[in-house]
C-alpha cells in the first residue's frame, strides 16, 4: 500500500487529488494539510511514502517544507513531489535543490498523476531526460565550483562517470549503453554515488554534478 500525504492550501485541489487516489488500488491518502507547517507535522505523524506538496502556501511554503522533511532523519523514506501551477520555474529548481524527488504541474492528466505517485513511491526521481535538460539549460548556467566540498573525491572513476551522465539527462539503460556495462551495474554505480554524496535521488545528483563543476552547462 502506497501511503500519501496531500499538502495544499486549496481545498478543491486536495479533494480532486484525493478522489483520484482513493479510487486507485494500492494507494491510500493518510492525511491532508492546508499549509507547510501542518504538512510537516502530518509527515512526522503518519510517515507517508509520498508527500504531494504545493509549492506556494501560507505559513510555510513548499520549498521550506521540503527542506525540513529532507533534513529530518526520521522522514528519510518520505519522497516529496512538488505541485505547481507554473511548470519549470525558479521555485521548482529551489525545491529540487531542497530535496524534492520531482514535480508535477497541477493540470497533469489523471493517468500521469497516478503513475507519478507510484514512481515517487519506488524512490525514483520524477525527472524525465527532457525535463532534466530543461532544468540544466535554464537554471544551472553558472555552476558553483566547490571541489572537495561536494564530496566527489570519494567517488570511483566509474561512479563519477555515472553521475556526469545522469546530469546530462541519461536513463540507467542509456548509462549502461554509454559505459558498456549492464543496466543493473549502471544502477549500482548511481545508487552508490547517491549514498556517498548523501543525495536523496537523481534530481539532487544533477544539481551536485553542476554545482561541483563535474559537468559544465552546454556553451560554457
Amino acid at each position: 500500500m502506497i501511503r500519501v500525504l496531500l499538502v495544499d492550501d486549496q481545498p478543491l485541489i486536495r479533494s480532486g487529488f484525493r478522489a483520484l487516489l482513493d479510487a486507485e488500488d494500492g494507494v491510500e491518502v493518510v492525511a491532508e494539510a492546508a499549509d507547510g507547517g501542518e504538512g510537516l507535522a502530518m509527515a512526522r505523524e503518519h510517515r507517508p511514502d509520498v508527500a504531494l506538496v504545493d509549492i506556494r502556501m501560507p505559513v510555510m511554503d513548499g520549498i521550506e517544507t521540503t527542506r525540513r522533511i529532507a533534513a529530518d532523519p526520521v522522514l528519510a523514506a518520505v519522497h516529496v513531489v512538488i505541485l505547481t501551477n507554473y511548470g519549470l520555474d525558479e521555485y521548482v529548481f529551489d525545491a529540487l535543490r531542497a530535496g524534492a524527488a520531482g514535480f508535477l504541474v497541477k493540470d497533469v492528466q489523471p493517468e500521469d498523476f497516478l503513475h507519478a505517485v507510484r514512481v515517487a513511491a519506488r524512490g525514483d526521481a520524477l525527472l524525465a531526460p527532457s525535463i532534466t535538460r530543461k532544468l540544466i539549460d535554464r537554471y544551472v548556467s553558472q555552476p558553483l565550483v566547490t571541489g572537495a566540498d561536494a564530496g566527489l573525491e570519494g567517488l570511483t572513476n566509474r561512479e563519477r562517470e555515472a553521475v556526469a551522465l545522469v546530469a546530462r539527462g541519461l536513463s540507467n539503460d542509456q548509462l549502461a549503453e554509454r559505459m558498456v556495462i549492464s543496466p543493473l551495474t549502471a544502477k549500482t554505480h548511481v545508487n552508490r554515488a547517491m549514498i556517498k554524496l548523501h543525495a536523496r535521488d537523481r534530481a539532487q545528483l544533477v544539481i551536485l554534478a553542476y554545482e561541483s563543476g563535474l559537468v559544465l552547462p552546454r556553451g560554457s
